[in-house]
């Protein structure tokens, strides 16, 4: 059998964590995707030039095996068979354009491991008149594109890699490109659009989710909604902080749901977020934060 359905086979019959050694290639990026929906933890990518052997990648490959060893395998098995049902929950279904507000004018999101589909999970759930998102997930160049396609093809947004200087608008979720920190900048009193560049590593990635976090705590403030998914490491935290300081609204994927709570973990250590929740609420949390009609926390069922 190859691979994919040897992990198949492996997270049902004996789930366990997953790293998997992928090809910097565009079938190496569907592969790797389609490797994470069914349960791979992480992924490190095989040395790209000639000449180049494991111990090029090997930092990273020891990183992300000892973050592998500590992730929630019952999370990630959850994960993956999470769909669309929740979608059409009557919680959900209570929102409508009418109902928002627009005092949430951008939401920005923060992942890394595990974040491919914790991200598709809150994509899937989400209506056509979300405000505008922009995204900050760790991964690399190669596979960025092909991931913002996939989540476009299961998302009543419009999902898209990030180009520099073009507008944000609604109906829109922007991807930073693998290869490039991703920032917010305002034009004009109300409006805003995404700024591309190859400034060094933040917490050591680019794409960081502090640099997005920090240019929407500037640029946006108040009017902005700062989300941390699950992650290992603690990129994100101190923006949501700023974010948090602005008072701007912030939200973080909990433990129970987490592959890994690092990201979010570190943002809630340090109190810049205000809303913990499981990963299938995010959504409804989100649009409720957005909403001039504000409701109660005990229909959630979650903490805050």
């Amino acid at each position: 059998m190859d691979g994919l359905t040897f992990l198949g086979n492996l997270m049902r019959l004996r789930p366990m964590p997953v790293v998997m050694l992928s090809t910097l290639t565009a079938k190496g990026s569907e592969h790797t995707l389609e490797a994470l929906r069914t349960g791979a933890v992480d992924f490190v990518c095989k040395p790209s030039q000639q000449g180049q052997t494991l111990e090029y990648c090997a930092s990273e490959l020891i990183e992300k095996v000892k973050g592998a060893a500590t992730a929630n395998i019952k999370n990630i098995t959850t994960t993956a068979t999470t769909t669309r049902k929740s979608a059409g929950t009557p919680l959900l279904r209570s929102f409508s354009s009418q109902s928002l507000s627009g005092q949430v004018r951008l939401i920005a999101i923060g992942a890394s491991t595990g974040g491919t589909e914790a991200i598709r999970v809150l994509l899937e759930q989400l209506p056509d008149f979300t405000p505008p998102i922009v995204i900050a997930q760790h991964i690399p160049k190669e596979f960025s594109g092909p991931f913002s396609a996939r989540m476009n093809s299961i998302s009543k947004l419009t999902v898209k890699e990030a180009e520099d200087g073009e507008p944000i608008r609604a109906g829109f979720v922007y991807m930073a490109p693998g290869s490039h920190h991703l920032t917010v900048e305002k034009v004009g009193s109300h409006r805003h659009r995404c700024c591309l560049d190859l400034n060094e590593p933040v917490n050591r990635h680019r794409p960081s989710v502090d640099v997005l976090f920090d240019s929407v705590a500037a640029n946006v403030g108040a009017r902005a909604l700062g989300i941390l998914l699950t992650g290992m490491g603690k990129d994100g935290a101190s923006g949501m902080a700023r974010l948090r300081g602005t008072g701007a609204g912030t939200i973080a994927q909990d433990e129970n749901t987490s592959v890994v709570w690092g990201m979010p973990g570190a943002a809630v250590k340090i109190g810049a977020v205000e809303h913990v929740v499981a990963l299938n609420k995010v959504a409804y949390k989100l649009l409720d934060l957005a909403s001039n009609k504000p409701t109660s926390e005990s229909v959630l069922g979650v903490g805050t």
